[in-house]
């Protein structure tokens, strides 16, 4: 049901036809065999990133635990529980799923750490975790948001000390009420409102040597600022620096 013309077109497709139904069998068995050695070297992958992740969860968990416990959470435990997935498929992620499991009181057992940790405890976790990860991750830039809830004192310090850490490698920004914090920053930026009865306005400004000595003598002693308390800023910002 062709034109004559067309006659020589068809015949050639039909011929190519034919021939790849000739060689249908050896070419699915040629798949075949590409498909098992694929799966095998997919097993042998997997199972190399599975032992791993599991060597890597048990470093992670003990630095990121030693730590909690200097940031404020004495008696607290990170643990990465590894879960197999289910079915044979190849995936992309491997063969296990990770969930960071957290008690931050002792007694308590482990539980998802999306599900108990509070507002601050969940951001002493993190720069717990950032910090026993140092240099492992291409992070460029970091900002932690009242790091310090309900902590002070030496527990503060400590968490300065640490953010200070992190800022050599990379930029970290922090939001802190604490002078303890402030004095380990390589810089400190003061956030204030200004209000024309109209609008109101945030104003950021970075201070220097004298100003950062007078915030901090604010943050520490209240509305008014002694030449002792000065003195006690300059102090801590000298050691911060030179720590």
């Amino acid at each position: 049901r062709l034109p004559p013309e067309a006659l020589h077109e068809k015949l050639q497709a039909l011929r190519a036809e034919h021939a790849e139904l000739e060689g249908a069998g050896d070419a699915l068995e040629q798949l075949n065999g590409q498909l098992q050695r694929l799966q095998q070297e997919y097993s042998r992958a997997a199972d190399l990133l599975g032992q791993s992740r599991t060597a890597a969860a048990t470093k992670l968990a003990e630095k990121v635990s030693a730590l909690m416990g200097e940031l404020g959470m004495a008696g607290g435990v990170l643990r990465v529980e590894l879960t197999p997935t289910s079915g044979d498929e190849p995936d992309a992620q491997g063969r296990e799923r990770c969930e960071l499991l957290v008690s931050a009181n002792p007694g308590q057992p482990p539980r998802p750490l999306r599900k108990v940790a509070s507002g601050g405890e969940l951001a002493r976790i993190s720069l717990a975790i950032e910090v026993a990860t140092l240099g492992k991750d291409s992070i460029g830039s970091m900002v932690f948001d009242e790091v310090d809830s309900g902590i002070g004192g030496a527990v503060a310090e400590v968490v300065g000390q640490k953010l200070r850490a992190l800022g050599s490698t990379r930029q970290v920004l922090c939001v802190t009420h604490l002078p303890q914090v402030a004095a380990q920053g390589h810089a400190h930026l003061r956030v204030s409102k200004q209000s024309d009865g109209d609008s109101t306005r945030t104003r950021i400004e970075q201070l220097d040597a004298a100003g950062r000595r007078d915030e901090l003598a604010r943050m520490l002693g209240g509305v008014e600022i002694t030449r002792e308390t000065r003195a006690h800023a300059k102090q801590m910002l000298e050691r911060a620096q030179t720590a």
